[in-house]
């Protein structure tokens, strides 16, 4: 068995803007797992803000030993982009080798479409209302924010799009006191769930606060070890491929978070169709998914995902799985 790893870069639609920064393309890492005539198909984005580089991460996919098999692939790389790319090439193979679907190699009913999110750039509010105002029609909007002064943002996108169900996500931007501001005009708003308001290394300020909309953990969660420091913080984890380190620790961490008793999102990085194919098994039945990315592309895989007024669509197997 052969693992090869290649950059590719996807220019996206129109610049994107999170409370860290702006980027105007996706760089990923795709991965080919190639046994016989057989090959594998996974995607990976590093992600700065967890110390990854696409050079760290392509040393990390090299260093495997030939032959590794996806379960002793868990121990021999942590929870990360690099182990998410061949996870998923490693199940994308196993399914072209064996004619079955993942989902059936997996144990999971069939897959169907879920309705996803459709994220809002964050940006001046009037800027901001006038992209509400044009994706209004969309049924679900995730709106970036994490600035101290996010008030006005939050009502202009409101009134651009006054029907359509929202979620906010602050990407660590708030203090404990700016949260604690916002939090009932989130409620007034009819914002539905706020992802990660606080830095992941200071949530603690979230115990004992009032939680007027579920609180989605994000960057606090990356896989099961991270659940027994969620209590008392968290109403919801988002799950994300890249942070878990791929589909098996993924469908691990669903079963443990519902069993715990939180909600579960299925969200990911700003990437091409092939790193949001297994994701959308993942997101069966979620409280919310957001699995947009391909949606923020100027262009994507050969084989792209369905997106339509029923949600994203389950793969094809041309693309994965």
């Amino acid at each position: 068995m052969s693992i090869t790893v290649t950059r590719d870069v996807f220019p996206l639609a129109e610049a994107f803007t999170i409370s860290r920064g702006s980027r105007t393309e996706a760089q990923v890492l795709t991965v080919q797992v190639r046994r016989g005539q057989v090959t594998g198909w996974g995607e990976c984005v590093p992600y700065a803000r967890y110390g990854e580089t696409l050079e760290r991460v392509e040393a990390e996919i090299a260093g495997l030993p030939e032959g590794i098999s996806r379960r002793d692939l868990q121990a021999a790389l942590p929870a990360g982009a690099a182990r998410n790319a061949v996870d998923c090439a490693l199940w994308d193979l196993e399914a072209k080798a064996s004619g079955q679907r993942v989902w059936e190699l997996a144990g999971l009913p069939a897959p169907g479409p879920e309705i996803t999110a459709y994220t809002l750039s964050l940006d001046r509010p009037e800027r901001m209302e006038a992209s509400a105002r044009k994706h209004a029609a969309r049924p679900l909007l995730k709106i970036k924010l994490g600035t101290p002064d996010d008030m006005p943002r939050l009502e202009a996108v409101r009134r651009g799009a006054p029907e359509a169900r929202i979620i906010v996500d602050a990407n660590e931007g708030w203090s404990a006191e700016v949260y604690a501001d916002l939090a009932p005009h989130l409620l007034r708003l009819g914002v539905a769930l706020v992802e990660q308001p606080l830095p992941a290394g200071e949530d603690a300020a979230l115990i004992g606060m009032d939680r007027p909309v579920p609180v989605c953990a994000d960057e606090s969660c990356h896989d099961r070890a991270s659940l027994p420091g969620l209590a008392g913080k968290y109403d919801v984890v988002n799950i994300k491929l890249d942070k878990t380190g791929g589909l098996t620790e993924a469908l691990a961490l669903r079963e443990a978070a519902l069993a715990a008793g939180y909600g579960v999102m299925v969200g990911c990085m700003v990437g091409s169709s092939l790193a949001m194919a297994p994701a959308v098994l993942v997101a069966q039945g979620a409280q919310v998914t957001d699995l947009d990315g391909p949606l923020l592309l100027a262009g994507d895989r050969r084989t792209p995902l369905v997106f339509d007024d029923r949600g994203v669509h389950p793969p094809e197997a041309a693309l994965w799985g």
